[in-house]
């Protein structure tokens, strides 16, 4: 094929021609060095081949499987007696509340109590001025006087003239007459007896007075104000906290337990924990089970007493409950660290007598703190792993950090974490 070229350029080499393409010497010397530099990268990526893949065999190595100990830690299964407790959040109140009112108008002149301090069902509160009640009962006693000495005089009157009309010496119409006026004037004389009454009960109201024994709060009126009867406020609130009560909820589905105990006559004990859970404030027992079920909540509300001797429970105060429903008898009993749970539901891992595993599915009752009722898949004495679970396999080897530790010592209750599961409900 022939090229036809341009003509040489004056300082330029003549020209080559590379796969039909015109280069010029600078050009041709360009593509000789990208060559070159392309081809070392090749060999030298060539030779680190070998390393890598050495490297992927020592990785690969290292994740095979072996047969090494893993350390666990065991406990064995202890059959004993297993209280069961339902647990719920509760608010003391005062097992009387009363707002102290005044019956009668008029001014305070004096402030008998001390604001917080306990009272006496009986003892002074407050006094109202008594001197309009004071006169309102002179004046009912008196026209009780006036209106009985007219009975009187009327009583007389009817005795004479019975006896006149005994002798025929007057009609029996004016007999009559007399007897209608006594028994107008003993009414009048009723009516005068109850206006005395009533002024002494007004008298009687102006005093003041705690209805119950509790602790009282913080005064509502100063002293020198005018009260009424009809102010809602009151002077004072008198609680009750010798007894005290605690208002608290349960789940809807453990009311038959509860009602099943009460059922049989039986005392439901009670104890009130602080908001931590872990300080027990009070012992007391229930008193009464509401008559419906919240339908917002799905929870009923109960009410329990506490003697509250020492004064630990306060009115409105928080406090997590614990009721003891009944106590399991020789069951099976595992730490609740030691329950899995898979697909196929709760189970333990079991040490063998040559130091392998093997897994054993249950079936669970209820669950106390850090104790677990086993209805079935465990018998006393075996040896079932709390740490170290989650590095098992069905047959692993495993190395028992603490074979002389464990012991049939329960472990410690929790206060508060107590609960039924569902698959005993099955």
């Amino acid at each position: 094929m022939k090229i036809d070229l341009p003509p040489n350029p004056a300082g330029h080499k003549k020209y080559n021609v590379w796969h039909g393409v015109i280069l010029t010497w600078r050009q041709h010397w360009q593509m000789w060095l990208i060559l070159s530099v392309l081809a070392i990268a090749a060999l030298y990526g060539l030779s680190l081949l070998p390393i890598f893949r050495a490297e992927n065999v020592s990785n690969t190595a290292t994740f095979k499987p072996t047969r090494e100990s893993v350390a666990v830690v065991v406990a064995p299964v202890v059959q004993g007696d297993l209280p069961v407790y339902v647990t719920g959040l509760g608010t003391v109140t005062g097992l009387r509340t009363v707002t102290v009112k005044s019956r009668v108008d008029g001014e305070l002149v004096r402030v008998a109590f001390q604001e917080g301090a306990l009272i006496k069902a009986g003892e002074l509160i407050a006094e109202i001025d008594p001197r309009p009640f004071e006169i309102q009962l002179m004046q009912a006693e008196g026209q009780l006087l006036r209106d009985e000495a007219l009975l009187n005089n009327a009583q007389l009157d009817l005795e004479r003239y019975q006896q006149l009309l005994a002798q025929d010496s007057i009609s029996a119409q004016q007999t009559a007459t007399q007897a209608a006026v006594v028994k107008q004037y003993q009414g009048i004389v009723t009516t005068d007896k109850a206006m005395v009454a009533n002024a002494k009960l007004q008298l009687n109201y102006a005093q003041i007075k705690a209805p119950i024994a509790g602790r009282l709060g913080l005064r509502n009126v100063d002293q020198g104000n005018i009260v009424k009867a009809s102010d809602t406020g009151g002077l004072v609130v008198i609680t009750q906290t010798q007894p005290i009560a605690v208002v608290f909820t349960l789940p809807e589905d453990q009311i038959p337990m509860v009602m099943k105990r009460l059922s049989l006559g039986k005392t439901v004990l009670i104890e009130a924990y602080d908001r931590s859970g872990k300080n027990k404030l009070a012992e007391g027992k229930l008193l009464a089970v509401d008559n419906q079920i919240d339908p917002n909540t799905g929870t009923v509300k109960l009410k329990s007493q506490f003697d509250n001797a020492d004064m630990t429970l306060f009115a409105n105060q928080f406090v997590n409950i614990r009721m003891k429903i009944e106590t399991l008898h020789n069951v099976m009993i595992v730490p609740s660290a030691a329950i899995q749970t898979g697909n196929a539901g709760a189970f333990v891992y079991v040490v063998q007598d040559d130091q392998t595993v093997v897994t054993r599915k249950l079936t669970l009752g209820v669950v106390v703190g850090e104790q677990v009722a086993v209805l079935e898949g465990l018998k006393v004495a075996e040896q079932v792993v709390v740490e170290g679970a989650d590095r098992l396999r069905e047959n692993a080897k495993v190395k028992v950090l603490n074979p002389n530790n464990a012991s049939n010592k329960k472990p410690p209750l929790s206060s508060l974490e107590a609960y039924r599961l569902p698959s005993q409900h099955g």
